[in-house]
C-alpha cells in the first residue's frame, strides 16, 4: 500500500481547467526515510519502519539515537510503521516522497482532531436545550441519564458532557488535486483533520468510491 507522512500547512483554493473553484488542503512532506525492515520470519509480519520530521540531536534520547545509528540514518522526530506486501521493494535509508501519488488518485487521511477541551452535551452531541425563560431552571443542563431503580446506574456509552476532540480521525476518499515534487507539497480536495503543523498519514484509499 502506498503511504506517506506529512504536515498540514493549511487550506486554500485553486482553479481547475473549467474555471471552477476547488477548496484544497495543503500538505507538506519532505519525505520519510526507511529506518528498519521487519520480516515475517523474524517479526511475524512484513512492514517498514519510517522516520519523519527533523529534530535536534540534543532532543533525541540515547536508545532512540542508537536505533538510528544502527541504521545509519539521521534521527527523525516521528517513527511509524507501514505494513507492506513485498519487503524486498524497500531498503534501509531509502527516501519516500509525495511523488508516489498522482493527481486524480483517491487517498485516506488520518490525523488527530483539534482538541476542544471539556464541553457540554449541547455542543458535544447536539442535544436540545431547555426553555430560556426565568422559571425554567433548565437551560443547558443535561437531561435524564437513565433508569433509577432496576439499573441503578448510568449506562456506559451514554452521550453526556466530557472531553471533546483530540481523537484519531480518518477521512476517506479525498481526491489528489495536485502533486508538486519540487516543493514537496500535495494538494487534497476538501478538509483534513488536525491543526496546522499537525502530523497526518496519507495512504492509498482502501474503499475507493465511484
Amino acid at each position: 500500500m502506498k503511504a506517506i507522512l506529512g504536515k498540514k500547512i493549511g487550506m486554500t483554493q485553486v482553479f481547475n481547467e473549467q474555471g471552477e473553484v476547488i477548496p484544497v488542503t495543503v500538505l507538506e512532506s519532505e519525505g520519510m526515510v526507511v529506518v528498519q525492515k521487519k520480516t515475517e520470519e523474524k517479526d511475524g509480519y512484513n512492514a517498514i519502519q519510517v522516520g519523519f520530521g527533523d529534530v535536534k540531536i540534543k532532543n533525541v534520547i540515547k536508545p532512540k539515537k542508537g536505533h538510528f545509528d544502527k541504521s545509519k540514518v539521521e534521527p527523525k522526530r516521528f517513527l511509524r510503521e507501514f505494513r507492506v506486501d513485498n519487503i524486498d521493494d524497500y531498503e534501509v535509508g531509502q527516501k519516500i516522497g509525495v511523488d508516489i501519488f498522482q493527481a486524480g488518485e483517491k487517498v485516506d487521511v488520518t490525523g488527530i482532531s483539534k482538541g476542544k477541551g471539556f464541553q457540554g452535551s449541547i455542543k458535544r452531541h447536539g442535544h436540545a436545550r431547555g426553555d430560556m425563560s426565568h422559571g425554567s431552571k433548565f437551560h443547558r443542563l443535561r437531561g435524564s441519564l437513565g433508569a433509577s431503580a432496576g439499573v441503578g446506574k448510568v449506562v456506559k456509552g451514554t452521550k453526556a458532557h466530557g472531553h471533546m476532540g483530540n481523537e484519531k480521525v480518518t477521512v476517506l476518499n479525498l481526491e489528489v488535486v495536485k502533486v508538486d515534487a519540487d516543493k514537496n507539497v500535495i494538494l487534497l480536495k476538501g478538509a483534513v483533520p488536525g491543526p496546522k503543523k499537525g502530523l497526518v498519514k496519507i495512504r492509498e484509499a482502501v474503499r475507493k468510491s465511484k
